[in-house]
């Protein structure tokens, strides 16, 4: 069945005079399958029919600030009758669904008692003949600095928070005191290599001679061109106009070096030049 049907009764299905009987359009609702028009003025509503969660209240004077400012209240001069019955119906409500949060609750309830009963005493005077502070005070006091921190803890909330709207940045470098080359891959120094053939078959000469070439002593002319340079690009080892036999016997004779470790062969980075460089520094 329809909340609706439990809610209203029968007698609020009477059509309005000077109304048609069905229009859709502006029908309120539908009771009993015909159109309602209007707000029934007999309308009862169950007590158990509205719930009040007071879960979302933080605590009784964020209870007592809410039913001051709900109907605008000076806070200054509260309407201790009024607001004592409304924060007693909350507090019997609390009583009936969690006993334990109701404690809190039932001694600012104590307190609201308190203060109407002192209100309705006749004033008395202070020893020095000034009027009595009002019973209120203290409570205004407690509600205007409640009220204050509240409005600072929204402000706060509403700023960027770490880890909720943003996130740090974290960015790891590397940092050591000598720079580390990449090491140089034998297929590097086989493009290398070819490269400097290409270019070498580009200059030919027909002469046929037999030249004995030793690869010591070209080890010994590496070393010297390595000397007292701190690097030397790899092609600018070898000499193009003295033909292949040359160009091998000198490569060779860099392998060797690099064998021996009496050179160290350099790249700054994939694909970039290679550099040649003595190991040792002499003093």
């Amino acid at each position: 069945m329809d909340s609706s049907e439990t809610l209203l009764p029968p007698s609020a299905s009477a059509p309005v005079p000077g109304t048609p009987e069905v229009i859709d359009q502006v029908a309120l609702a539908r009771l009993y399958g015909e159109p309602l028009f209007a707000m029934p003025q007999d309308l009862y509503i169950p007590p158990d029919a509205l719930e009040v969660f007071l879960e979302a209240f933080e605590g009784p004077l964020d209870l007592l600030l809410y039913l001051i400012r709900k109907q605008n209240f000076n806070i200054l001069d509260i309407p201790m009758a009024a607001v004592t019955r409304q924060y007693l119906v909350y507090v019997d409500e609390i009583r009936t669904r969690n006993l334990e949060l109701a404690a809190e609750y039932l001694l600012m309830a104590a307190m609201l008692i308190e203060i109407k009963s002192r209100m309705l005493l006749p004033p008395k005077k202070t020893a020095e003949g000034q009027e009595a502070e009002d019973p209120r005070a203290e409570l205004v006091r407690r509600l205007l600095e409640y009220e204050q921190m509240k409005a600072a803890a929204f402000r706060l909330n509403a700023l960027p928070q770490l880890g909720r709207d943003v996130l740090r940045a974290q960015v790891f470098i590397e940092q050591s005191l000598q720079p580390r080359f990449p090491d140089v891959h034998v297929t590097d120094l086989q493009d290398a290599w070819r490269d400097i053939l290409r270019r070498a078959n580009l200059i030919q000469h027909h002469r046929i001679s037999r030249e004995e070439l030793s690869v010591r002593e070209h080890m010994s002319m590496v070393l010297k061109k390595l000397q007292g340079r701190k690097f030397v690009e790899f092609e600018h080892l070898f000499d193009a106009t003295k033909g292949t036999p040359v160009l091998i016997v000198t490569f060779i004779a860099t392998l060797e070096l690099a064998k021996e470790t009496l050179i160290e062969v350099t790249q700054a980075e994939a694909y970039a030049p290679i550099y040649v460089r003595l190991a040792y520094q002499p003093a």
